[in-house]
């Protein structure tokens, strides 16, 4: 079978290509990929080729597919795995498998047959033997691209932890009913950060997000209103710390001078990170959650706060399949909408210079159809680009109606009327 992907050979080095696919053995799977999202680590293995953990050393020989946040259906199934996965099955993948073999080896980055950035793929028996080909059952496949980032702010969430005076028991989790900032808190995981922070089943009492993007937290509010995070039992303070003179006494004041049991940092910035340190109450977890690209990155921490007030930070990268689990079973229940992530929408087509380019084109996550033609636009460019483009002026419509969010019926409409790839 013949499948068009987009492949690294080598440092910025990606092509968009036919080839053929080898035909299934008995422990392996042949799928159709239907939506891919675009994550800043495929942008970082593009451009460290190699040298990145997760890619080969031979790819200019055995190039890789690229992208792992992605959905499709399953179209054949090896002998080995007839009895658990089924043709017609929707599935998303967890990426990251831990191999002991090769702990770095994942979808997206390691493999010649299965990536996210294509049209069919085979999915190996390492996958389904790592328990990482995850069964979905929700309406939209952009919701299963999506499960992968989501698991992401899961994971932050359980991997906080919280000690009790003269014990050395460690509470993993958020403290329920506490406080909690999400600081530069309005970018596409900080939206999602907010969606989980206000309808999971462990939740803070008191919730204050920060940005210095005025237009970024009035589109924030608009999507997770005060109102709708009161009636989940939830306070929810948005502000624009760029407005204030002195941010870590206002910050503090909010807490009645407490300070915070649970901090997240979403960028990787010094002055966010020690904003952070300065606003955490006793016990406080500071969790820095935003991945920075230099190696030599690093911020002031108030150690006596760690002797005295036994404040402590964590780092996570990523969440486990327990955490994409819960993500996905979110997600088909309607608890959350990380539709609120998406800003733009392309075509197989449009891959190479989305990826390349990353870091330059603002807004959220880029979502990928893979069997579609079309370059890369910006949802708020729909109703502008409808003025010559039915198809346009129609999904401008149906965003429209959703409050300006990709959905559903969005996709479904996008696929069936757009050019194929």
């Amino acid at each position: 079978m013949k499948t068009k992907a987009v492949r690294l050979y080598g440092k910025r080095d990606l092509r968009l290509e036919e080839f053929e696919l080898p035909g299934i053995s008995d422990n392996e799977i042949l799928a159709k990929v239907i939506s891919d999202s675009v994550c800043m680590s495929s942008y970082k293995a593009a451009e460290q080729g190699s040298d990145h953990k997760r890619v080969p050393d031979d790819t200019d020989r055995n190039p890789v597919i690229i992208g792992h946040e992605f959905c499709g259906e399953i179209i054949s199934v090896g002998k080995k795995w007839q009895d658990k996965f089924k043709p017609g099955n929707k599935f998303s993948i967890q990426p990251a498998m831990n191999l002991k073999e090769n702990p770095y080896a994942a979808p997206g980055y390691s493999y010649r047959y299965i990536g996210g950035a294509a049209q069919y793929i085979i999915i190996p028996n390492e996958v389904m033997e790592s328990d990482c080909l995850l069964d979905y059952k929700g309406e939209a496949f952009f919701y299963g691209s999506l499960a992968e980032p989501m698991s992401c702010i899961v994971g932050a969430f359980h991997a906080n932890y919280h000690t009790t005076a003269g014990s050395y028991v460690h509470s993993m989790g958020i403290v329920e009913g506490g406080n909690m900032a999400i600081l530069a808190g309005v970018g596409p995981m900080g939206l999602g950060a907010i969606d989980y922070a206000i309808h999971c089943d462990r939740k803070p009492g008191l919730l204050v997000v920060t940005d210095i993007d005025s237009a970024r937290l009035k589109r924030a509010e608009s999507i997770y209103s005060v109102e709708e995070a009161k009636r989940n039992g939830v306070k929810l303070i948005y502000v624009n710390t760029s407005e204030i003179d002195n941010p870590v006494e206002y910050l503090k004041s909010l807490t009645d001078g407490k300070g915070y049991n649970d901090v997240f940092v979403f960028a990787p910035v010094r002055p966010v990170v020690e904003q952070g340190d300065k606003i955490l109450g006793r016990d406080g977890c500071l969790n820095f959650f935003a991945g920075p690209t230099n190696p030599e990155f690093s911020a002031e921490f108030n150690f006596y706060n760690v002797h005295y007030n036994s404040t402590h930070v964590v780092g996570t990268s990523g969440g486990n399949t327990a955490d994409m689990i819960e993500s996905l079973q979110m997600m088909e229940k309607g608890l959350i909408n990380p539709a609120a992530m998406i800003t733009h929408v392309g075509g197989l087509n449009s891959v190479v210079d989305t990826t390349l380019n990353l870091p330059k084109i603002p807004g959220g996550k880029k979502l990928i159809y893979t069997n579609i033609d079309m370059e890369l636009t910006a949802i708020a460019d729909f109703r502008e680009k409808g003025k010559t483009d039915p198809m346009f002026a129609a999904l401008a419509d149906i965003v429209e109606k959703n409050n300006g969010l990709w959905s559903a019926e969005a996709e479904k409409y996008l696929l069936a009327n757009c050019k194929p790839i």
